[in-house]
C-alpha cells in the first residue's frame, strides 16, 4: 500500500510576509500617534478633493460685493481684497501642495532605491560614478539653482517644477539605500541567487529592494511632508506654482502683509500647512516603530504593563 507524504512547503501555514504584515499592522495601530496623524492626513485629503464641491465660489472667481469680508455663512474663511472665495482658495491651494509633494516624494525615492541600489550591488566604476554624481549634486546649493531655472519653466506648467524638485531631494537617502546594499549583496540569498545566474537587475528588484523598504517607506512618507515645505517656500518667494493658479506658499505670500489687519487671509493656509507637516511626521514616526522590530514605541500597551503580585 502506497502512503502519499504531502509536500512540507504546501503543508506549511501562511506566509511569513503575511505574517509580519499582521504585525506591523499591529504595532503601528497601536502607536496613537501614527494613527491620529493618518486619520489627520486622510481628512486634509478629503478636504482637498472634496472641498470644492462643498462651496458654490471657484478659487478664481471673485465676488465684488464682499471685498475683504471676514468668514461669515456665505464666505466661510472670508474673502481677500478682490472679493475672491478664501475656502476655495485654501481647499486649492492645499490640493496643490498634496499632489506636489506626494509626486515629488515618489519620484524621488524611486530615484534614491535605483541609484543606491545599483550603486552599492555593482561597486567598483559604477560605484564611483554614481557616486561622483551625488556627492556633486550635494555640493550644489539646490535652492539658488531651482531659484534660477524654475522662472524659465512657466511654459512647462507646474509638472517641470515636480521634476526640479525632485532632481535635488534623492542624494542623502541614495546614500544610505547604497549602504544598505553593501551589506545585504554578501547575505547568503543573494550570493545564492547570484551563484545560480540570476541577472543582477533581477536581484536587485526582487532581493535587495525588498529589504531596503521598510527604510524607503519611512523615507517617502517623511519626504512629502518635506516636498510641501519646499514648495511652499518656493512659492512663497514666486519661484514656484505661478498665477493664476494657487497653492499654500502662494497664498501664504498673498497674506502675509495683511495678516494684522485681515488675519483670515494668512492663518487658515498656514494651519493647514502647520497641520499636515505634523500628521506627516507623526506618520513616520509610527512607521519607524512599526517597521523596526526593536523599536518598543508602537508595542500594544497591554503587553507592556505587568500585573502586580
Amino acid at each position: 500500500m502506497t502512503t502519499l507524504v504531502a509536500d512540507p512547503a504546501e503543508a506549511a501555514p501562511a506566509p511569513r510576509a503575511a505574517g509580519r504584515g499582521r504585525l506591523v499592522l499591529t504595532r503601528l495601530l497601536a502607536a496613537r500617534g501614527a494613527v491620529a496623524g493618518a486619520v489627520l492626513v486622510l481628512l486634509l485629503f478629503a478636504l482637498a478633493f472634496g472641498g470644492p464641491y462643498l462651496t458654490p465660489w471657484d478659487y478664481a472667481t471673485p465676488d465684488f460685493t464682499a471685498l475683504h469680508q471676514p468668514p461669515s455663512a456665505q464666505h466661510w474663511f472670508g474673502t481677500n481684497g478682490i472679493g475672491q472665495d478664501v475656502f476655495a482658495q485654501v481647499v486649492r491651494g492645499l490640493q496643490k501642495s498634496l499632489v506636489i509633494g506626494l509626486l515629488v516624494a515618489l519620484f524621488s525615492t524611486v530615484l534614491a532605491s535605483l541609484v543606491g541600489a545599483c550603486a552599492g550591488y555593482f561597486g567598483g566604476w559604477a560605484d564611483r560614478a554614481l557616486m561622483f554624481v551625488v556627492d556633486l549634486l550635494l555640493v550644489f546649493p539646490s535652492f539658488l539653482i531651482i531659484t534660477i531655472v524654475s522662472p524659465r519653466l512657466k511654459s512647462t506648467g507646474w509638472i517641470a517644477f515636480v521634476l526640479l524638485l525632485a532632481v535635488f531631494n534623492w542624494m542623502i537617502t541614495a546614500r544610505v539605500v547604497r549602504s544598505m546594499t553593501i551589506s545585504l549583496r554578501e547575505r547568503e540569498f543573494v550570493r545564492a541567487a547570484r551563484f545560480m545566474g540570476v541577472r543582477p537587475l533581477r536581484i536587485i528588484s526582487r532581493h535587495i529592494l525588498p529589504n531596503v523598504a521598510s527604510f524607503l517607506i519611512i523615507d517617502a512618507t517623511i519626504a512629502v511632508g518635506g516636498a510641501v515645505m519646499s514648495e511652499t517656500a518656493l512659492s512663497y518667494f514666486g519661484f514656484g506654482v505661478k498665477p493664476p493658479d494657487v497653492s499654500l506658499g502662494t497664498l501664504l505670500a498673498a497674506g502675509t502683509s495683511e495678516a494684522p489687519v485681515f488675519p483670515w487671509l494668512f492663518y487658515f493656509p498656514a494651519g493647514l500647512l502647520v497641520l499636515f507637516v505634523l500628521s506627516v511626521n507623526l506618520i513616520g514616526d509610527g512607521l519607524r516603530d512599526a517597521l523596526d522590530p526593536t523599536a518598543g514605541g508602537g508595542r500594544p500597551r497591554r503587553n507592556s504593563r505587568r500585573k502586580k503580585p
